[in-house]
């Protein structure tokens, strides 16, 4: 028996999925969001449907889409509404939920509904903008903000604040609050410095330049969530059998969600829906944030992915049921990373995120892996670790010991056994993997010339050029990390590495 897909329909026949569904469709609409993505459904769109089933926020988003799908579109066919499936561990405890949003309100294609779009800043409720167009959308180009439309999401977002500006003549309740979640620092500022430059080279009256820089707030954010792509098809026929519906558009998250936003009291009073979750932080300034994502989940990943990995792991989760390596990962982070913190903070603070963290990397749901996370492995030691570890020295002489063993690992995951049409490949346990960063060369170069592990150590920390300060000058780190690689490494195979790469 076919299943019935999602749709308002559907929920006249089964209300019980969506309490007062016919009430919540039809609440006006109050953001423009640039951008379709899972991460945006699963964090910032959870957040406004949840208020609005609260009776706290009480608006629908509309969704400009990059492309023009037409009537296949499952936006168009579900009206917009999709189902999200929130699996994970939080606080200790198991979380296997379900909700149907319907925050969504219509979705418009930017290269065929452009005039509509641009209709929408006539709208005086509308006043909050969202956007996910991943890193590389908020870059300056040689953009035509006249264009229909124009092709850079700057360039959209500046004729859509400049049709506002003309239609209410500047006045100052016509100011937007404008919230991107690109995964880069400061994207609030970036994207604002961006919309002003175009308004410049496009010689817009220097009224409205004054109108962007006094009456409306470029928010820098921080999101936090993990939201995999469409589940792959099993999943899907799973929930679909357990739900007794199809939905196109379903999402799986984890229960863990933050979005950090900058603002002051004039922002949260617009972004009312802060109130509906906890998940939800505005603060003048969301650096506390930013460093505790960055050295506790981020840090702790850099750490041990590669240690983990060449111990036979292949995701997150899995090296969590590992007792020891779910006992390396917790002191590590807790321990020794939490204290070193280059930011002032309480420790409690520092502890509290450490732990939801662990709820995280121990969730059998989602699959991170584990070769994915030593993309661009020697940038992310620096950025993400090297200023803990300079940290630590300032509180401590003590060589951080679980530190060490982790970045000898990040050594050994480094080194080269096949160089292949411009490729470096590793070896684990017989079989080839391959070496995705930048250093690979560098490393492959010192692999081949060094006297030993040991020497390789010595060479690496003491490279200015990669760390912008000699690690071996921090009291007893290079031994602890030579202690590593003279206790684990083992001699590589490469007997039949050729074979393989051709099958």
């Amino acid at each position: 028996m076919s299943l019935p897909q999602l749709s308002p329909e559907l929920l006249d026949q089964r209300p019980e999925l969506l309490p007062e569904h016919r009430k919540l469709l039809a609440l006006p609409e109050k953001i423009i969001q640039f951008g379709t993505g899972v991460l945006l459904r699963g964090l910032p769109d959870y957040f406004v449907n949840k208020a609005n089933q609260q009776g706290i926020f009480n608006g629908r988003i509309v969704v400009v889409k990059s492309t023009n799908q037409g009537g296949t579109d499952a936006f168009e066919t579900q009206k917009s509404l999709f189902s999200h499936v929130i699996r994970g561990i939080e606080s200790g405890r198991n979380v296997d939920e379900f909700i149907i949003n319907s925050s969504i309100s219509r979705t418009l294609a930017a290269n065929g509904n452009w005039a509509e779009i641009l209709e929408c800043a006539k709208n005086p409720e509308l006043k909050i903008v969202f956007s996910n167009t991943t890193e590389v959308g908020i870059q300056l180009t040689e953009d035509d903000i006249f264009a229909l439309p124009p092709a850079s999401f700057p360039g959209k977002l500046t004729a859509y604040l400049y049709e506002r500006y003309k239609f209410f003549a500047g006045a100052p309740d016509a100011g937007m609050v404008i919230v991107p979640t690109e995964l880069i620092v400061d994207n609030g500022l970036k994207l604002r410095s961006i919309v002003l430059e175009l308004a410049r080279r496009h010689h817009l009256e220097e009224t409205f330049i004054q109108w962007l820089e006094n009456h409306n707030h470029f928010c820098s954010s921080l999101v936090d969530r993990i939201v995999p792509g469409k589940p792959d098809s099993e999943t899907i026929n799973t929930l679909s059998q357990k739900q007794d519906f199809t939905d196109e558009l379903q999402i799986v998250s984890e229960v863990y969600r933050l979005w950090a936003i900058e603002g002051d009291a004039q922002v949260r009073s617009v972004l009312s829906f802060a109130d509906a979750d906890e998940g939800i932080i505005i603060e003048p300034d969301i650096n506390l944030y930013r460093e505790l994502k960055l050295r506790l989940l981020n840090g702790t990943h850099t750490l041990s992915s590669g240690m983990n990995f060449l111990h036979g792991h292949d995701t997150v989760s899995e090296s969590m049921t590992d007792p020891e390596t779910s006992a390396y990962v917790s002191s590590l982070m807790l321990n020794e990373l939490a204290p070193a913190i280059p930011y002032e903070l309480d420790l409690n603070r520092a502890l509290e995120f450490g732990n939801q963290v662990l709820d995280r990397f121990r969730n059998p749901f989602i699959r991170h892996q584990l070769i994915d996370i030593t993309v661009q492995y020697t940038a992310k030691m620096k950025m993400r670790n090297i200023p803990t570890l300079l940290h630590h020295y300032k509180k401590s002489e003590k060589a951080p010991q679980l530190f060490a063993k982790g970045f000898a690992a990040y050594l050994k995951f480094m080194k080269p056994v096949l160089h292949k049409e411009g490729s470096y490949f590793g070896d684990r346990d017989g079989k080839l993997y391959l070496i995705r960063c930048d250093s690979a060369p560098y490393f492959d170069e010192k692999w081949k010339n060094a006297a030993s592990p040991v020497d390789l150590a010595q060479q690496v920390l003491s490279d200015t050029s990669l760390w912008d300060t000699d690690l071996t000058l921090l009291p007893g780190f290079a031994d602890a990390v030579k202690e590593n690689m003279t206790e684990t490494v083992e001699e590589i195979k490469i007997t039949g590495f050729d074979q393989e790469m051709t099958e």
